[in-house]
């Protein structure tokens, strides 16, 4: 038998994690599409389209809005993972907490679907989403920290520029959530801060 490769296994484990959660971000795009109502009868005639979005246009924001949130944080897990040269025990239920969080974040939409604009639930929306944030920032911390699980070489300014640009999710999330009180209009708008913060907090920069 051959000597085990140093490294190998640690980064198969790390691919299988991002395997693992690109397949939950993914699902949880297409559970988000299944949302969207769709036209009742055996014909279809291009009149209920209009009729559909007009009656139910606050589940078609919700659901665009859901998305919008989920690819966000889905394009910055694979950023940061991308940087990684592996994982371990405690970096892999992080990020398995942090897909629990991506789930809940599914259900809490749900919840506020069938109760409707109701400031609890655009506060548990605007929780779930925040929780997603912090479980990701928390297996990034870990990983470039105690976990020393960054690639060799990897820019130290980089990896600050990572860091800082990696709050604007979760502060996005928890700015939000007072606004949930003012109508459900303003709190769908107060989500458009992210790119603000995003672009504040280092966005700009290399692979930004």
């Amino acid at each position: 038998m051959g000597a085990p490769v140093p490294g190998k296994p640690p980064i198969l484990k790390l691919i299988r994690l991002e395997r693992v959660m690109d397949m939950v971000y993914a699902l949880a795009i297409w559970r988000l599409f299944m949302l969207l109502p769709r036209p009742e009868g055996d014909e279809f005639a291009v009149a209920n389209v209009g009729s559909v979005l007009v009656a139910h246009w606050d589940v078609f924001v919700i659901a665009a809005l859901g998305t919008l949130i989920v690819v966000v944080y889905w394009w910055q897990n694979n950023d940061l993972l991308g940087h990684l040269e592996r994982t371990d025990g405690r970096h892999t239920a992080l990020s398995v907490a942090q897909l629990f969080a991506v789930l809940l974040f599914l259900y809490s939409i749900g919840i506020g679907l069938r109760v409707g604009a109701d400031p609890i639930s655009r506060v548990f929306e605007s929780g779930c989403a925040l929780l997603v944030g912090v479980m990701s920032l928390a297996a990034w911390r870990y990983a470039i920290g105690r976990g020393g699980l960054l690639r060799e070489g990897t820019d130290p300014a980089e990896v600050e520029r990572l860091s800082r640009r990696s709050l604007s999710e979760p502060l996005t999330a928890a700015i939000t959530i007072p606004f949930a009180f003012a109508g459900p209009w303003l709190w769908e708008l107060s989500w458009l801060i992210y790119p603000f913060l995003r672009y504040l907090l280092g966005g700009r920069g290399k692979g930004g």
